[in-house]
């Protein structure tokens, strides 16, 4: 005989981590199944309806169910106990007449009248096949009067101890017993009587088996059942049904919205009918067709508005060159003339240069607007950019009294943009920021991190009320119309440095507070093509006072109305921007 091999710690070793294992696969498919359901019920209103008809039914139908079955039982219960005790009353007035002749428990014939009594009895039963049993007994006299019963059995088991105290006090009382008297497991209904005799008192008993009416309420019970759970479905069926007739017109007018959304805008339903979905598809539709007609209105509108732009600019070029050549000529020798004629010569080169750079920023506003806007990126190391941009507007600041400070990187700071339009962009941003300053310095800021590069452009003017950093990139806006203009710029370099950054996939953004100044942020990819998640440098300045007390390190928070004009406070001089300055600016 050979023993079972031992449980070794490398079988042990080698069993847990399958075990661990297979627990791991079994937990995942669970919870992939559970996210399918769960899944399948948030996306689908069918299936909700569907699935809350079928529990709320099968909840009242199975307590009306409960209901009805318990009521056929306990009717059944009620007759068979009703036609027990007539039985009983009768049995126990017979045996009275027959045991009245007896003064004595110890007479001969008494046993034998008992027996024959009990036998007369139980050969009262119409059915002679309903199983039931009749017993006399005598628990006063034990010993001197034996226990008869017909059919012969022994009934004790099933006469309970309560049962025959409350006979022996004079009571008619009755019990449900189940037990095993002619071979099987059998519910009887026991009805307990005294039956008085001149020398003391006899018990009659009735044991009458429950099977019929087990057996009827079984099969109440069975049809009961059934015929809910046909209900339940039907109910299901019916529900499926009517959610698909109003969810399916539901579902068309989604995907059809879709496609319109996806610019398909001849996409329409199909109505069928008179009734209310027809009518839902016929105004769908309707309303699909004045959207039709009002977007291609607007794009009609939107095109010839572009190509009028561009048209007026173009032909206004032939006759500002005409009118450059002159003016430079009257400039040129403005010495020659009174002083008066020499002011109008200056003023009208001035305006002329200004005019000069409107058509420019036009055309090229209306590039972006027709989509024919090109990048032309290339390695670019930023930093002679940002001193190129200051030089230029040196002489402007120093006309105005303001200082421009740089804090840039000693080593390079590489990224691929388009050169031109950045110093553009930087250009406009400083140019505004130098026009706002009120004499204060002006603080431009490069910093750089694995995927982003940033340029912020910091001025302590007036700065921005609340929402104004939402409109400062609006084509002619203007924080205080009455203001006049130190740079003679065109109200649009804000609107095409803002396009700039778009095309660069990067972000121009804005924040200002009433008397603390305003700050602009560029950050664009260092690879184009990239994604932005971050910006190295924050957009809230360190030194920006808010009312709650302030920004810090860290903290990523949304500027309300109370707390100047801020798209957002970025997290850190590291960190992140908030999406929602992303989406607003």
């Amino acid at each position: 005989m050979t023993s079972a091999p031992a449980h070794t710690p490398e079988h042990t070793a080698g069993w847990r981590p399958a075990a661990r294992a297979l627990r791991r696969v079994l937990v995942g498919r669970a919870l992939r199944v559970t996210a399918g359901v769960r899944q399948t019920w948030r996306r689908s209103l069918q299936v909700r309806v569907v699935t809350i008809t079928l529990v709320v039914s099968s909840l009242l139908v199975g307590g009306f169910a409960y209901l009805i079955a318990d009521k056929i039982t306990n009717i059944l219960l009620d007759n068979a106990e009703t036609d027990v005790l007539l039985r009983l009353r009768n049995g126990s007035d017979y045996s009275a007449k027959q045991f009245f002749l007896y003064s004595q428990p110890q007479e001969a014939q008494l046993q034998d009248t008992i027996e024959g009594t009990v036998n007369y009895l139980a050969g009262g039963d119409p059915q002679q096949t309903s199983g039931v049993v009749v017993a006399i007994t005598a628990d006063n006299y034990a010993g001197i009067i034996e226990t008869r019963t017909s059919p012969a059995m022994d009934v004790r088991p099933l006469v309970s101890r309560e049962l025959r105290a409350a006979v022996a006090d004079g009571k008619v009382a009755h019990q449900i017993r189940t037990g095993r008297l002619a071979g099987e497991r059998t519910k009887y209904l026991v009805y307990g009587s005294p039956v008085p005799t001149r020398f003391g008192q006899l018990e009659l008993y009735y044991l009458v088996p429950l099977n019929r009416q087990d057996a009827t309420a079984a099969d109440a019970r069975a049809t009961v059942l059934a015929t809910g759970v046909a209900l339940v479905l039907l109910l299901g069926l019916l529900a499926a049904l009517v959610t698909r007739l109003v969810v399916t017109p539901v579902r068309v007018a989604a995907r059809t919205a879709q496609r319109l959304s996806a610019g398909l805008l001849d996409q329409r339903m199909v109505v069928d009918g008179e009734d209310d979905l027809a009518l839902l598809a016929a105004s769908f539709n309707q309303m699909a067709t004045n959207l039709q007609r009002q977007i291609l209105r607007l794009e009609e509108m939107s095109r010839l508005q572009r190509r009028f732009t561009s048209d007026v600019s173009h032909e206004l070029r032939t006759p500002l060159t005409t009118v450059r050549m002159a003016a430079d000529l009257i400039f040129a020798e403005r010495d020659e003339f009174d002083p008066a004629v020499a002011r109008s010569a200056e003023l009208l080169q001035a305006e002329l240069d200004r005019f000069e750079e409107l058509l420019t920023d036009l055309l090229e506003i209306s590039r972006f607007d027709a989509g024919f806007a090109m990048l032309d990126s290339e390695p670019t190391d930023l930093v002679p950019v940002v001193h190129r941009v200051a030089d230029r507007l040196a002489g402007l600041a120093e006309r105005v009294g303001v200082t421009i400070e740089l804090a840039v990187p000693t080593t390079p700071v590489i990224a691929e943009v388009d050169p031109r339009r950045v110093e553009r962009v930087l250009r406009n941003l400083v140019g505004n920021a130098v026009e706002h300053g009120e004499a204060k310095p002006v603080v431009i800021t490069l910093g750089v991190d694995q995927t982003a590069v940033a340029v912020t452009v910091r001025d302590h003017g007036v700065g921005l009320k609340p929402g104004e950093e939402k409109l400062v990139f609006n084509r002619f806006w203007r924080a205080d119309p009455s203001r006049a203009r130190q740079t003679g710029g065109t109200g649009l370099g804000l609107s095409i440095s803002l396009e700039d950054a778009r095309l660069h996939g990067g972000w121009l953004e804005a924040w200002g507070a009433p008397g603390q100044g305003a700050q602009f942020r560029l950050t664009l990819p260092v690879r184009s093509g990239d994604r932005l998640t971050t910006s190295p440098l924050r957009l809230v300045p360190a030194d920006a006072t808010l009312p709650f007390g302030g920004p810090r390190d860290g903290d990523l928070l949304a500027i309300g109305p109370a707390g100047g004009g801020a798209l957002a406070i970025g997290p850190g001089p590291t960190a992140g921007t908030d999406e929602r300055a992303r989406a607003r600016s």
